[in-house]
């Protein structure tokens, strides 16, 4: 009888290890590192440095925001000793995967959390999509890409496998965003950049068919999405028409709204953050955009700023939403450019090279 007992015993300890150890893999947080060459921690920032035109020096940096690792100029020549390549234009996160759009190069890869390459397409040899890859956005398992020669192309997130394509969109295309199943895409010059068009493509994505053209400020060129709204920046025609911030509001019928101006932007928790830097007048003004009271906040959302950055071109601005740090790039287009880190309050932290010419754009995995 005893031993009976003992036995029973023993296999409810065994049960119970195995709920155990089946509920802690359910929880398992762990990123996906298979084929690294250096480990990093669990938390980490990348940054994408276009590189000079024609100069095949992208590169892909990492950066340790708790200091547990030391800061890597090109993860990529590291994890998969390679280069990048010839001007990373976008990079976005989507499932704990990072996918970068290599514009000069003209291909997308797809790297796991470890900066290393997992898949990759070329895009050189399509006719249709040959003149070269710009920005990217993600849903449902498709990477939306937009493309010069008037292209967007509909790609399986997985496979890399391009599954559709809409042609005869316009000339140079440009920023994409993803809204209540639109995608929303820049059209912002011809292809020798000697006319500036001033419309924005809308394609249903339930259909991948052009649904609508809505006219906006000239050279629209950035597009980013929150709070089921589309926020466009048109760069204008460098002489006499300026940088222009709207607002195109789906539930309103596309209802297109000039907001001000600004240059690079970003948003988390219904709170559109904004620069306005440019070349010609590196000048640097921080500023807000309540999208819940539709109200412009001039004062600056940073404090104790660097003389440096205030005199700088801003040519990206980031917030990390796992816990509202910012991440400012300046780029002087031939040297390597600076980040400049702030916390949530706007409190600067410190500031680190990038490691590569013009850091463009990060992607923040925790």
């Amino acid at each position: 009888m005893k031993v009976r007992s003992l036995l029973f015993g023993m296999l409810c300890m065994l049960a119970l290890g195995a709920s155990l150890v089946s509920c802690s893999d359910d929880d398992d947080d762990s990123l996906d590192d298979d084929g690294w060459k250096v480990t990093l921690p669990q938390t980490r920032v990348y940054i994408l440095n276009e590189g000079g035109w024609g100069a095949n020096n992208a590169r892909l940096a990492f950066y340790a925001p708790n200091k547990d690792a030391d800061f890597i100029s090109d993860i990529y020549q590291t994890q998969n000793n390679a280069k990048l390549g010839d001007l990373g234009q976008s990079m976005i996160e989507y499932e704990d995967e990072i996918y970068i759009a290599v514009s000069g190069s003209n291909y997308l890869t797809k790297l796991n959390a470890a900066g290393v390459e997992l898949k990759r397409v070329s895009f050189v040899d399509d006719n249709d999509l040959s003149a070269g890859i710009r920005y990217i956005d993600a849903e449902d398992g498709y990477i939306y890409a937009s493309f010069y020669g008037g292209a967007v192309a509909k790609i399986n997130a997985k496979t890399l496998e391009v599954v559709d394509k809409l042609t005869g969109l316009g000339d140079n295309l440009e920023g994409v965003a993803i809204c209540e199943d639109m995608l929303y895409v820049a059209n912002s010059c011809t292809a020798d950049w000697s006319t500036y068009h001033n419309d924005v493509k809308v394609i249903d994505l339930r259909t991948f068919k052009l649904k609508e053209t809505l006219t906006v400020g000239l050279n629209p060129n950035a597009l980013v999405e929150e709070d089921d709204k589309v926020f466009l920046i048109s760069w204008g025609n460098y002489v006499d028409i300026g940088y222009s911030l709207q607002m195109i509001d789906p539930a309103a019928n596309n209802k297109v709204t000039e907001l001000g101006s600004a240059t690079r932007m970003c948003a988390t928790d219904d709170i559109l953050y904004l620069t306005y830097s440019n070349y010609t007048n590196p000048t640097a003004s921080f500023f807000t955009y309540n999208i819940k009271t539709g109200k412009m906040d001039e004062a600056s959302f940073l404090k104790d700023i660097p003389e440096k950055l205030k005199t700088s071109t801003i040519y990206m601005l980031e917030v990390n939403d796992n816990n509202g740090d910012f991440y400012i790039g300046t780029s002087e287009y031939t040297t390597n450019g600076t980040i400049y880190r702030f916390k949530k309050d706007g409190t600067f932290i410190e500031k680190f090279e990038s490691g590569g010419v013009s850091p463009r754009a990060a992607v923040f995995i925790d």
